[in-house]
């Protein structure tokens, strides 16, 4: 139990430092909207996944 709350103690110490050393937020040239209908298609190979609902037929 002292280990657990060890860790969790350093790790949040860690968490706080470097939120304290990181900038808060991105410039707003770096924001820029994402359009969902400029996504490239992505090619799938192989069969669909079809998940066995009966176990015990195959």
């Amino acid at each position: 139990m002292i280990l657990l709350a060890t860790v969790a103690l350093v790790s949040a110490a860690v968490a706080g430092g470097v939120s304290l050393l990181a900038p808060a937020f991105a410039p707003v040239a770096e924001k820029r909207p994402i359009y969902l209908a400029n996504q490239t298609s992505v090619r799938v190979v192989g069969a669909p996944f079809v998940p066995n609902t009966t176990p015990r037929q195959r």
